[in-house]
């Protein structure tokens, strides 16, 4: 993933906030000889005092033997995302039908060590800590190894810790062009109401430039 040092995040903790609350990605073994790279969509929970990720998958799962063979994975993360349209970046002084389209985005990729989780025991306070993570006003019994209703599940499943080893992280909000071309996008952005034109519209304002200080390119 390129990254220009305009879309860099401004620090650790604009990421981490960022994952806290997108907490569903694409998981990517690398593929066993001869086989392509596998990639697989999940829920997951971020520590990041332990700098780890924990998830869980059916055990049929086909991940599992490319995991087992290699255990550096990537955790993807990509929400946020808005097309943006060539009028609404063209340049002051020129057709707006010159501007070029581009995309705004948010963007989290995990380099990870996987650690296989398996112990019965171990398995049941993962899922507990998933469970409360996703839902903190309760609900659901939680998971206890030779109890109902989740015990006699635990065989079903393999867990996953994965030890964080790298952090790429992007926000793709064109901080980096004149000050009239950013009025205009965020204008745009706001008056349209798209899915997810909110989030782009809030992500677009917060990491603008300082007055004078936006770039040209």
């Amino acid at each position: 993933m390129l990254i220009h040092p305009w879309d860099a995040p401004q620090n650790d903790a604009e990421w981490q906030r960022w994952l806290a609350v997108h907490d569903f990605g694409q998981l990517v073994v690398n593929g066993l000889a001869g086989q392509a790279p596998y990639s697989q969509p999940l829920h997951f929970v971020y520590d990041a005092e332990r700098g780890e990720v924990l998830t869980h998958l059916a055990r049929p799962n086909p991940v599992w033997p490319a995991v087992e063979a290699n255990p550096r994975v990537l955790l993807s993360v990509v929400d946020d995302y808005v097309h943006v349209p060539g009028p609404w970046q063209a340049p002051v002084g020129t057709p707006p039908e010159h501007g070029v389209p581009t995309s705004f985005y948010a963007a989290v990729q995990l380099h990870c060590t996987a650690h296989l989780v398996d112990a019965p025991e171990q398995k049941a306070e993962l899922l507990n800590r998933q469970v409360s993570h996703f839902q903190p006003e309760g609900g659901s019994a939680a998971a206890a190894v030779g109890e109902e209703p989740y015990g006699r599940m635990l065989s079903g499943i393999r867990g996953l810790r994965l030890e964080v080893t790298e952090v790429r992280a992007k926000f793709k909000y064109g901080s980096h062009k004149p000050a009239d071309v950013q009025d205009r996008t965020a204008a745009g952005l706001a008056g349209r109401g798209g899915v997810r034109d909110e989030a782009a519209h809030a992500h677009h304002l917060r990491r603008r430039a300082p007055s004078g200080q936006a770039g040209t390119g």
